[in-house]
């Protein structure tokens, strides 16, 4: 049996151990082991194969995970975890309350507007929920809002710091794909509030049609409105240190790159967290919160990698690229059908792990797809260069990849806010958070038909640079 064969029955027998449950690191690492076992022992022999296929397998995560660029994403992490523990999370959906609550769902419009802004200081997105089902959904509730619209609003609220910078995963897509970080991460600034303008828009809607499901929030005098700005200065402050930080060109290049700039912006919301009054019990939460996270994101990268190693041997994603480069069918039909297989996998495997394991296969697949690395504007099939494509498809899967956290049965960010709502003692199960969630599947697809439509709201920004 040759290897790539060998390849196809392994990539089979990860997906069938990520169906039972297994977790994705630990099938990855498994399977990849493996992997590179049958590929070096068919040409070193059983003793010498299966010494330097350990040897592999133990070198890959330390030599990839150690890189400069991987440290951006615990300070991200780390950047939301201290800002809700500094209160400003709270500030910001006082705000928004004040300013938007009188429209239909004007709470829940609230909601959206207020996980849009702290998102921009939160590279999680499981983060991003936990935070505001705690904040918002006793609001929504208090005000005599459907318990299923409440929980879908903050559930799906919580995916927009997957595109929103600081953003984790657009990090991971990037060092995967060997991009520039600071490219990506200001490529999904716009789409990122073009989603949120999206979901505001579904949210109003449906409670016009259907008042029930949550009324208006009136009363506010222009002078409370005004007053409530003050305190959502400080997430404005940390949103434009990032932004400006990856942005700003002077003379000798960059004036940070994007991991000084997550330094930064953590040290300064740590800062506005200690004036604010934020006790050392506080402090040490978010830090064993944001070490969790980062660990498990760290183990997956890892595990993933190993699988990558081997595939890479297998020569797999080359040869995919081509096939799929070679079909008589249009690039936007091809596109499509990958982005539905998205929607499959999101159904059962967390955003972070299925990005890392298809990428190395999807990615040389588009960029073939759409011309090959050298191709030019004039020349590709979807009017970009390669480096733009790049960039675009990158925001559209990480977009594919939210919804990963609102579908059944795995949807990571209903069972977040699901366990929140259980340990406030609020009458929420996770089916209430999966129905309320439904809608918001129409919103994302409305929003990635938008941007394979409109490129360039994807690459104005980062073509400043």
């Amino acid at each position: 049996m040759d290897i790539f064969t060998v390849s196809l029955w392994l990539c089979g027998l990860l997906l069938v151990l990520v169906l039972i449950g297994v977790r994705v690191a630990f099938a990855a690492a498994f399977v990849g082991i493996l992997g590179l076992c049958a590929f070096f022992m068919a040409r070193q022999g059983f003793d010498r194969g299966l010494s330097t296929a350990l040897l592999t397998a133990g070198q890959v995560p330390h030599s990839k995970s150690s890189g400069y660029e991987l440290s951006l994403i615990p300070t991200f992490i780390l950047i939301g975890y201290l800002a809700y523990y500094a209160g400003l999370t709270k500030s910001l959906f006082e705000a928004a309350k004040r300013w938007v609550g009188w429209l239909p769902g004007g709470l829940a419009v609230s909601t959206v507007f207020a996980t849009a802004g702290f998102a921009a200081v939160s590279g999680a997105s499981v983060a991003t929920s936990a935070v505001f089902a705690r904040i918002a959904i006793p609001e929504m509730l208090k005000e005599g809002y459907d318990k299923a619209f409440a929980a879908g609003v903050v559930a799906a609220g919580g995916t927009l710091a997957s595109l929103i910078p600081p953003s984790a995963i657009l990090v991971i897509y990037a060092i995967i794909v060997e991009q520039s970080v600071g490219k990506l991460l200001l490529a999904g600034f716009i789409p990122g509030f073009v989603s949120a303008l999206i979901y505001a828009g579904l949210v109003t809607g449906m409670a016009w049609r259907n008042p029930a499901l949550g009324p208006p929030v009136r009363g506010f005098t222009w002078g409370q409105r005004l007053s409530a700005l003050p305190g959502t200065l400080p997430i404005i402050f940390v949103i434009f240190i990032i932004i400006f930080s990856i942005y700003y060109r002077g003379e000798d290049g960059a004036w940070a790159t994007p991991t000084e700039a997550g330094a930064l912006g953590a040290f300064v919301v740590l800062v506005i967290a200690v004036l604010k009054g934020m006790k050392w019990d506080q402090a040490k939460t978010a830090l064993m919160e944001a070490a969790k996270l980062t660990a498990m994101i760290f183990a997956m990268i890892w595990g993933v990698l190993i699988f990558v190693r081997f595939l890479g041997y297998a020569d797999l994603p080359n040869t995919v690229a081509d096939l799929i480069a070679g079909l008589e069918f249009s690039p936007y039909v091809i596109l499509l059908c990958i982005l539905l297989v998205y929607v499959v996998l999101g159904m059962f495997m967390d955003a972070i792990g299925m990005l890392i394991l298809t990428l190395p296969v999807t990615f040389p697949a588009i960029i073939a797809l759409n011309g090959g690395p050298d191709v030019t504007r004039e020349a590709s099939a979807f009017g970009m260069t390669a480096e733009e494509c790049a960039i675009w498809f990158g925001i559209i899967v990480v977009k594919m990849a939210e919804l990963c956290l609102i579908t059944p049965p795995i949807g990571l960010n209903c069972f977040v806010v699901a366990g929140v709502a259980k340990d406030s003692n609020l009458p929420i199960g996770v089916q209430d958070v999966f129905k309320g969630a439904t809608p918001f599947f129409a919103a994302d697809v409305a929003t990635v038909a938008v941007l394979i439509a409109f490129p360039g709201i994807v690459l104005w920004l980062p073509s400043l640079i």
